[in-house]
């Protein structure tokens, strides 16, 4: 059996605009068309989407194809109820381009927005997590959606430091109950 060849991306556009029409984000996780190969897309490292080697310069197509991503097991894909495709991802498919810290009755409440648009609460459904760096410092990534992630951006993560708080021994963040390590307090101490 072989496979479809990928849509083009007016084809593409189209089924995610007809996809786009359900209240809220389209149910990606519920759709199993057939794979039809890979598209030339790709998202650069710092959040830029790419089509045919060039840059798709309207952010509202972008936030319409971000609404169809997901990450199947062996690849990033857009899928539509009619067609999968596979796309490249340099590292996480968004970047937190913002954050926001209110004091809540419960505690701190840590909120993130990304390139595509996407706003979010750091806790048990959208942990954060730091993935280390060859120059010996941590990434912050926090999860968006199902297996989605979003890169956070350096500034904000710098403005996020500001809100870390000391527990048994770790220095992280707080955001609906739920503590974030970021480092150990003694590393720290020791400037490590």
């Amino acid at each position: 059996m072989s496979e479809s060849p990928p849509p083009t991306l007016d084809a593409l556009t189209a089924t995610a605009q007809q996809a786009a029409r359900h209240k809220g984000l389209p149910p990606v996780h519920l759709w199993n068309p057939s794979y039809c190969g890979e598209i030339d897309m790709r998202i650069a490292a710092d959040g830029t989407w790419f089509y045919n080697g060039t840059p798709i310069g309207r952010p509202a197509l972008v936030r319409l194809f971000s609404t169809i991503l997901r990450k199947d097991p062996e690849r990033f894909v857009l899928v539509t109820p009619v067609e999968r495709v596979g796309i490249v991802v340099e590292d996480a498919p968004f970047i937190g381009i913002d954050a926001e810290r209110q004091d809540t009755q419960n505690g701190p409440l840590i909120s993130i927005t990304t390139n595509v648009g996407d706003v979010f609460e750091l806790g048990p459904d959208h942990p954060l997590r730091f993935a280390p760096e060859a120059t010996g410092g941590q990434r912050p990534y926090a999860l968006v959606r199902g297996a989605l992630e979003a890169k956070i951006a350096r500034p904000v993560f710098y403005r996020m430091v500001e809100w870390a708080e000391e527990r048994d021994g770790q220095i992280g963040l707080v955001s609906q109950g739920t503590f974030f390590p970021i480092i150990d307090s003694a590393a720290l101490e020791h400037g490590a």
